[in-house]
């Protein structure tokens, strides 16, 4: 949703601008024009970068991720632009020929909304915490399977469109997204230590730190990366 809201603003702004030729068009029509346009070109970059996470780490490398999400995005785009341009102003297709002209544009405007959303993202980490009296428990353990039901979590990690769920009694997969999952955490003391991971306070038991980077020891030898991204505010959290 912040990628679309995104998309839609700039849309906006675009239009108001005029902006590539366009001023001379009424507002409406480049509204029309330009909305359209940057919603379409935000649900197709969301679908490359649900492939492009799986070979890059966001976090540990955002530039190579915007590289990598602009050439993407900028082919694909590019097409749609040279066909509902033609349509919208002109009536017609435009002729195959006048295709390399839209490359350009639509490589600025990729780039440009390829690094907002990259920079943009929260730097705080999610940060679940323990129950207080009379507070409702955590949701989340109801989601256990029934061989892990009552076992202690020890982290939840992200796999494609799945939570594996670490626990003292061995792990598992349950179908879910993990930013839903934050919300039913909440009553465990916990955080996100990394996009892709949440940990529990007390599975820690040692963190080993080099390069740059923080990794996390849990009870049973499992390792967990530390996000640069999350690194200072985990930090100050006194997670290490």
């Amino acid at each position: 949703m912040r990628g679309l809201t995104l998309a839609g603003a700039a849309g906006v702004v675009l239009a108001l601008m005029g902006a590539f030729g366009t001023a001379d068009a009424p507002l409406g029509l480049r509204l029309a024009y330009w909305v359209p346009v940057m919603l379409a070109g935000a649900a197709w970059g969301h679908l490359c970068s649900r492939r492009i996470e799986r070979w890059i780490d966001m976090d540990e490398r955002p530039w190579l991720t915007v590289v990598a999400l602009t050439a993407a995005i900028t082919g694909p785009v590019s097409l749609m632009v040279w066909f509902v341009t033609g349509l919208l102003f002109e009536r017609e297709v435009y002729p195959l020929r006048t295709l390399p002209l839209m490359v350009g544009p639509v490589l600025i405007v990729t780039a440009v909304m390829s690094a907002l959303n990259v920079f943009l993202v929260k730097t705080q980490p999610v940060q679940t915490h323990a129950p207080v009296a009379g507070a409702p428990a955590a949701r989340f353990p109801e989601r256990l399977p029934m061989k892990l039901r009552g076992a202690a979590i020890r982290a939840v990690q992200a796999e494609d469109h799945y939570l594996r769920i670490h626990t003292d009694r061995g792990s598992d997969l349950i179908l879910m997204r993990l930013s839903d999952a934050l919300d039913e955490l909440e009553g465990l003391e916990g955080a996100q230590t990394h996009r892709s991971w949440w940990v529990a306070r007390d599975a820690v038991r040692d963190v080993a730190r080099g390069d740059g980077r923080a990794t996390l020891t849990l009870e049973g030898d499992l390792s967990v990366p530390v996000s640069r991204r999350y690194a200072r505010a985990l930090r100050e959290a006194g997670w290490y």
